[in-house]
């Protein structure tokens, strides 16, 4: 028979109500500059997991839940994909994560701006799969070394990505997916009618915006790659827009872990 608490004594409807809470109030107590720069970074997202998967894969660089089904679909033997794509990308994703929490972890002991940190480490990472990738034209379905080269660096700066937005805790954004965001908008959309999920309110319009900016960074990135853009051109503007959203919070109070700004004392 179900308690209501996990074993360690925590209550799940708690955490749940938790939850909720922080899905209501996504971006109604944030800054005004937040909501923009994290709905800017989910579409670099877009950008980059089109270039990963119609141009270099294969494989997603950001979203590694469809690279964990490509090696399971591998594993048993179904279906046609190439699991090398998603097996490098999925290494270098491992490996941008461990290296990132670190890297922001240390700086963050020492009072500085890791998620300003976080930000400028993955645009120079991606700015060097740009390099890499200079010239180089889009191939779908049998990468050779080059290509699985410069997706392992992206996916290592998606890595990077992923630990910075984790910890920043910004409701509603998570800036690589919009599954919890698209879920949280229709269900508080005139279809849903889930009052728990603030309809009307700002943060309820910026998890719509959220799912626009991927659609969108997604639809751009493969249109270039139809357009006949080589891969170098469609990362360098990604690791540009990065670049720009970290150095537009360097005037901000430096973030502690899981604080998202204007959430002071939330804890």
């Amino acid at each position: 028979m179900s308690t209501g608490r996990d074993r360690a004594g925590v209550s799940l409807s708690g955490v749940m109500d938790e939850d909720r809470k922080a899905v209501r109030t996504a971006g109604s107590q944030l800054p005004p500059h937040m909501p923009a720069l994290m709905v800017a970074l989910t579409g670099v997202t877009g950008v980059v997991e089109a270039v990963s998967l119609l141009a270099l894969g294969p494989a997603f660089t950001a979203m590694q839940t469809g690279n964990v089904l490509f090696l399971a679909f591998g594993a048993a033997q179904a279906g046609d994909l190439p699991t090398l794509p998603a097996g490098v990308s999925l290494a270098a994703f491992v490996l941008g994560v461990v290296c990132g929490s670190h890297l922001e972890a240390v700086t963050e002991s020492r009072g500085r701006h890791w998620f300003v940190l976080g930000l400028v480490v993955e645009s120079g990472l991606l700015a060097a799969a740009a390099a890499a990738a200079w010239g180089l034209a889009p191939q779908y379905g049998t990468p050779d070394a080059r290509h699985l080269a410069v997706m392992a660096v992206v996916a290592l700066a998606m890595g990077v990505r992923n630990t910075t937005i984790m910890r920043a805790n910004v409701p509603g954004v998570p800036t690589t997916l919009v599954t919890r965001s698209m879920t949280a908008f229709l269900g508080g959309s005139a279809m849903g009618r889930d009052a728990v999920y603030g309809y009307g309110t700002a943060g309820w319009q910026l998890r719509g915006l959220s799912v626009l900016a991927m659609f969108t960074g997604g639809a751009l990135g493969a249109l270039l790659i139809r357009a006949g853009c080589a891969v170098g051109w469609l990362l360098l503007p990604a690791a540009v827009a990065v670049l720009v959203v970290g150095l537009a919070y360097r005037g901000q109070p430096a973030l502690r872990t899981g604080q998202a700004p204007g959430r002071e004392g939330s804890r």
